[in-house]
């Protein structure tokens, strides 16, 4: 909600602005202007990164305003979910568990927490982690490594478009000056025009350097820079759920593991004990039931 905001304040007042300062031949520059620089900006992110990096660059843009995807409430489900499913594993062994992590669209377990069913990268970790644990009980020691590699794969492909709209935005106030050069040659063409015809299309021209560094430090910029904070946060919640697994392979018990990842996490984010557990009891009595 504070990016929607921001973004709209800052669109606002350079709008404002713009009304009160420019006039008719700048307007009738400005869809010219913004079509120029947002080619040559899509082109170059395009010429300068993966064809998957771009992609999720773009995607960036709507997330840093869409804002964090999981709240304390999801760590919450998170850590009960988890707990509900590694203390069936620990019941049953891994037979016990097969169908859910082969479907867990399908799973009961992992429907309860609609937060985690929607993050991909998330249910992958999990079912894959325990999959490959299955197949080789006696690589349990490996998890850690392995979930490591796993969770640092995944940060480098966001990184990567991060660093992407950071690019861009230092390249925006450049493109701005191209679309000022252009425009400066169209008016250099007709040199022999009265005064005010020359105002008007020099006006238009420098509007390119002003779209370029309005561009650059009001909104890619700062979007840019918010992205890299979502990917933090949600690289946080895949670390929870490592922490939780590798408490687990390492032997501590479903309960155990789950309250070391609840402790990991920053005050902010973190579970109440007390609701937590009230929770898991609610679960373990209900499976007992069933």
């Amino acid at each position: 909600m504070g990016q929607v905001l921001g973004f709209l304040i800052v669109l606002g007042v350079v709008i404002g602005g713009l009304s009160v300062s420019a006039g008719p031949a700048v307007f009738a520059a400005l869809p010219f202007e913004l079509a120029l620089i947002g080619g040559m900006a899509l082109g170059s992110v395009l010429i300068g990164n993966a064809p998957s990096v771009a992609r999720e660059a773009g995607l960036g843009l709507w997330r840093a305003l869409r804002g964090a995807r999981h709240g304390r409430a999801d760590y919450h489900t998170l850590l009960v979910m988890l707990h509900a499913l590694l203390g069936r594993l620990r019941r049953g062994g891994f037979v016990a568990i097969e169908a859910d992590i082969e479907s867990p669209d399908a799973s009961a377990l992992f429907r309860a927490a609609p937060g985690l069913l929607r993050n991909r990268p998330a249910v992958s970790l999990i079912c894959e982690t325990l999959t490959t644990a299955s197949l080789d009980p006696h690589a349990h020691s490996q998890v850690p490594g392995r979930l490591r590699d796993q969770l640092q794969v995944w940060g480098q492909e966001r990184q990567r478009a991060v660093g992407a709209l950071h690019t861009l935005a230092d390249a925006l106030p450049a493109l701005g000056i191209v679309a000022a050069v252009l425009g400066i040659i169209k008016t250099m063409g007709v040199i022999d025009q009265s005064p005010a015809i020359l105002g008007d299309m020099i006006a238009a021209a420098l509007l390119g350097t002003f779209l370029g560094v309005f561009l650059a430090y009001g909104l890619i910029g700062p979007l840019a820079n918010r992205f890299g904070q979502i990917v933090e946060e949600e690289a946080l919640y895949l670390e929870t759920i490592g922490a939780m697994l590798v408490a687990y392979f390492s032997g501590a018990t479903p309960a155990a593991a789950l309250e070391r990842a609840r402790l990991a996490l920053p005050v902010s984010l973190r579970p109440e004990a007390a609701a937590v557990d009230r929770d898991v009891t609610r679960n373990r009595f209900a499976s007992r039931a069933a």
